[in-house]
């Protein structure tokens, strides 16, 4: 009898069941699979019978969350930059340091969330990565001195950076295989939070900012006049700290979404992979349930597949990588020490894999060179511009709005390549990625209101249309086991490089404005040539 009073009918049940696992067993894509590659198509077959329920549309829109922050704290030191100079008069060339304070959390974060997700589980860092950004981010604007400021945007920045590897693993994980494209589109997310930091900036800092001298000039430091001579006060400055207040308090209604008003279950990947089938099981009939569905799903599916040596195996020489299953339960502890270390091998375990690795970590280098020097500088750049062409700060704050508002819709195209047979991932990428770098070397050449919009508004589009196949493609193309590790490494070189960026960007900005511009869009050609060899077969197969 059921929770309503009804009597179940257990007969129509177990026949359900019977049927279930005779078609697993019966299905012919489990042929040379392995025992872990054999359990995760069976997970993937429940997800598909689902569809696209409640539960995936939660974790949908949480994961774009992360995004949406990822991309409002990168985009926020760029907005904040100039008034912050003016207040503490540090010098030009140290302008950088704050993007490059908060390209090094980033870093750390990518690198140790990125490992952590594969070993503690999706579930602590999905919720961990939003409550460490949220209290950082909310205490950035209390110190006086630019060396607090970088310390607590260092801190920021570790807490912004697992989200983007974790939230693209964590969504793949439980979608549908028909439903891939939307990791593509969580990238529409990014945009967003973009164009919400850039309205909120333009509410605030143009109007709570240090007045401008009748030369167009911001009035100087405090530190760097003597006392009596008009100066740029603190009291007189709050935009900037306004701004980042608010971003934090964004950042952390974004935690109690996740942490309070949505019960987050641990991936089903993940459990198989620790020898937790029957927990796996559970996950799977919980996320029925909060859909409406019924799930068929038993631990009997799992055991009845055969053994083929309980591991993940190059499926190219038959050879074992690691142990998988009840060796992750029933071992010692150096043991599963020497097993945590033996996943890395993943990354490398053939030719073909190993050259796709450094594929994805040549792109990401230099996508992220790209596209951090240009959302950290593109700002002054452009605001320098405007002073020349004598076009007031509030209309460059307003302009800001207007060139990243378009970005939704490059990501939504980005997603629409996955279902266009003769482009697809592969060609949306290099496509974007040549027009991304055309646009920044044209903006260097023209100087006029409409072209710097214009030309503002297509890298961003661009910009956008790239990110999105390539974060939404990254988790598809390596195993759960060691997805997140994969997507965090990624993700680490690309910020490491993005630390060195900005400071080389802050050097070469104080000799050449156009020199910026072409330093970023010589990188994103290299990510063009890094696509094109990439093999057309690693695009969209199988996910385990």
């Amino acid at each position: 009898m059921d929770t309503d009073g009804h009597i179940k009918d257990e007969s129509s049940a177990g026949d359900g069941r019977s049927e279930h696992r005779s078609g697993v067993l019966d299905d012919p894509e489990m042929d040379g699979l392995t025992l872990y590659e054999k359990k995760a198509l069976l997970v993937n077959r429940e997800l598909d019978s689902h569809g696209m329920g409640r539960y995936q549309w939660w974790i949908f829109f949480l994961c774009g969350f992360g995004y949406f922050l990822d991309l409002m704290w990168a985009q926020a030191f760029g907005l904040i930059a100039t008034p912050l100079q003016n207040e503490l008069g540090f010098p030009p060339d140290q302008l950088g340091n704050i993007f490059s304070a908060f390209a090094a959390g980033l870093t750390a974060g990518a690198f140790i969330w990125g490992v952590l997700v594969d070993i503690i589980g999706r579930q602590y860092a999905f919720n961990l990565t939003c409550l460490i950004s949220s209290v950082f981010g909310l205490c950035i604007g209390a110190p006086s001195t630019y060396n607090g400021i970088l310390i607590l945007t260092a801190f920021t920045g570790f807490g912004v950076g697992g989200n983007i590897g974790i939230d693209a693993t964590i969504c793949l994980e439980f979608l549908p295989q028909n439903r891939r494209f939307l990791l593509a589109l969580l990238s529409i997310f990014q945009p967003l939070g973009v164009v919400m930091c850039s309205g909120i900036a333009y509410g605030f800092i143009p109007r709570y900012s240090c007045p401008v001298l009748p030369n167009g000039n911001f009035v100087p430091a405090c530190k760097s006049v003597t006392a009596g001579v008009q100066c740029c006060t603190k009291a007189s400055n709050m935009g900037w700290r306004y701004t980042l207040f608010a971003l934090g308090v964004v950042t952390l209604v974004a935690f109690l979404l996740r942490f309070v008003a949505f019960r987050f279950q641990e991936s089903p990947k993940y459990l198989l992979y620790r020898g937790r089938d029957d927990k796996a099981v559970e996950v799977l009939h919980n996320i029925a349930k909060f859909n409406g569905c019924e799930s068929f799903i038993s631990l009997d599916d799992f055991n009845a597949l055969s053994e083929e040596g309980g591991s993940v195996q190059s499926r190219e020489s038959g050879r074992s990588i690691m142990r998988v299953g009840t060796a992750q339960v029933t071992t010692s502890f150096s043991t599963k020490l020497k097993l945590e270390c033996s996943r890395y091998k993943l990354l490398f375990r053939n030719a073909a894999t190993a050259r796709l690795t450094v594929l994805v970590w040549i792109t990401y280098i230099f996508d992220y060179w790209g596209f951090s020097v240009a959302g950290s500088f593109l700002p002054t750049i452009l605001l320098n511009k405007n002073k020349i062409i004598h076009v007031s700060i509030t209309e460059t704050y307003r302009n800001y709005v207007i060139i990243y508002l378009p970005g939704i819709v490059g990501v939504v195209v980005g997603a629409a390549m996955y279902a266009v047979p003769l482009i697809g991932r592969k060609w949306g990428m290099v496509i974007s990625s040549v027009l991304m770098a055309t646009s920044l070397f044209l903006f260097a050449a023209i100087n006029t209101q409409a072209a710097n919009v214009g030309l503002n508004l297509m890298e961003y589009f661009f910009q956008s249309m790239f990110n999105a196949i390539l974060y939404g493609w990254t988790p598809e193309i390596f195993p759960a086991p060691i997805r997140g590790t994969a997507c965090g490494l990624a993700s680490f070189w690309g910020r490491l490089f993005s630390i060195i960026s900005p400071l080389i960007a802050a050097h070469v900005l104080a000799m050449s404005t156009n020199g910026v511009l072409y330093l970023a869009g010589g990188a994103v050609f290299i990510c063009t040539l890094a696509i094109l060899l990439v093999p057309t077969s690693r695009m969209g197969a199988q996910s385990y």
